[in-house]
């Protein structure tokens, strides 16, 4: 078995669509005329383009099963984003052939649950002193890697984006369950609030909240 490019006039997926009940991700697409097999593989989202022409846990699926199930049915667990890939299967001379598509019209992103990450940050100061010690605490359903989030400090008020306010991002990753870092010495007048570093990717796998 071996992976080829798709040309000009190999038969390709197209039409991938997907449908989410539950846990339960269908999908569905349009077979070329000339294919009775395609290969489907899954993979984390974030390792997604290093899977690519990597069949190690790819599925055959014929279009007599796509037939008698109305699809392709697979059950969704765990946290974060999925890819699958459904590859056309072509019969060689020298066995089955696998289409690589350049337009990832055979490719699509599965959200599964959210993680939940629940922070809080608790202030002290004396009354003589010019600063206050800060406390952060998360704790998290899941592992989470340290570029997943960052906190910011604003002076006069808490900041409401990450862009308001000075960017700190956090130097070891979270354990599931409760961390508390180490306190951390500010202005009387500063206010601390955490963020995602990128909000878009990294709010489709996490809830942020605010303890």
């Amino acid at each position: 078995m071996r992976f080829i490019e798709a040309g000009k006039d190999t038969p390709v997926i197209s039409g991938l669509t997907r449908m989410m009940e539950e846990d339960r991700c269908t999908l569905r697409w349009t077979w070329p005329r000339e294919i009775e097999a395609v290969y489907i593989g899954k993979a984390p989202a974030e390792q997604a383009d290093s899977f690519a022409g990597d069949i190690g846990n790819a599925k055959l699926y014929t279009r007599a099963e796509y037939k008698a199930n109305n699809g392709y049915h697979s059950r969704i667990e765990g946290i974060g984003r999925y890819v699958f890939t459904v590859y056309a299967c072509l019969e060689g001379s020298g066995g089955p052939q696998l289409v690589l598509q350049q337009e990832d019209n055979n490719r699509i992103e599965i959200s599964a649950g959210k993680a939940k990450i629940y922070y809080s940050v608790t202030e002290k100061s004396g009354f003589f002193r010019k600063f206050k010690t800060v406390q952060i605490q998360v704790t998290t359903e899941v592992p989470v890697a340290k570029d997943v989030l960052c906190y910011v400090k604003k002076q006069g008020g808490y900041p409401s984006n990450k862009e308001d306010g000075m960017l700190y991002p956090f130097v070891a990753p979270f354990a599931a369950g409760r961390n508390v870092l180490p306190a951390i010495e500010v202005g009387k007048q500063d206010y601390i609030r955490l963020f995602f570093i990128d909000g878009r990717s990294q709010g489709q796998m996490y809830d942020l909240i605010s303890e």
